[in-house]
């Protein structure tokens, strides 16, 4: 004891500072809590919502001029009925869900059985000029272990000067059986900043799910 005692007392400066060398586990695993001077990284996590036979998720607070990059991330979303995963966008707070849009949809689509493994663009999910909802998926099973996960990315919202561009990627497991990995992207065809987003299916309830926002710096 007494030279473990030695060695620690070996690492504190005559003002009781903790030199360096004393600290030998980088890990925060454990870390319950941050003092808000304390930088944590330049991705941060403004909210977080759960779903529970939810008609739609709503981003309405936290979308401004202090990040120039939003990021959403997707987890384990479930839908109530086989369904569209659908996102749209709003310059008035959430009011209204219509901004005008323009995009493109691209699809591989692998079977469990291995008799269909194909690149799609899908024409019926792309957007030209649109107010619609912009889909995020092709419908996917409501099956209890089925589900969608994925993210979107919105570019520099709140310009006041240019279009607002997204990219989203989404991985679900359809009906048929098999495996779908999505890419969309697109732009809100507004110079108006961008200050709310909305997720939901196409029908149904969102039954379950985690839609996280982070900004990042």
């Amino acid at each position: 004891m007494g030279s473990i005692t030695r060695s620690f007392a070996n690492n504190i400066t005559t003002s009781g500072v903790l030199l360096p060398a004393s600290l030998n586990n980088n890990s925060i695993a454990n870390v319950t809590s941050y003092n808000p001077a304390v930088a944590t990284g330049n991705m941060v996590l403004l909210s977080t919502q759960t779903a529970s036979a939810s008609a739609s998720i709503s981003f309405t607070t936290g979308i401004d001029s202090t990040y120039k990059e939003y990021q959403f991330y997707f987890i384990n979303i479930h839908p109530a009925s086989s369904a569209t995963f659908d996102f749209n966008l709003s310059t008035d707070s959430g009011s209204n869900y219509n901004v005008t849009k323009t995009s493109t949809f691209f699809t591989a689509q692998h079977n469990e059985s291995d008799a269909l493994a194909q690149l799609d663009y899908e024409t019926g999910n792309d957007l030209a000029q649109s107010t619609a909802f912009q889909t995020l998926s092709r419908p996917f099973s409501a099956d209890n272990d089925s589900g969608l996960s994925g993210s979107l990315i919105l570019f520099n919202p709140s310009s006041a000067t240019y279009v607002k561009h997204f990219i989203a990627r989404t991985s679900c497991f359809s009906t048929i059986p098999r495996i779908e990995d999505s890419s969309i992207a697109g732009y809100g065809n507004t110079t108006s900043a961008i200050n709310a987003v909305q997720f939901k299916m196409s029908s149904g309830n969102i039954d379950e799910g985690t839609i996280l926002m982070y900004g990042i710096k």
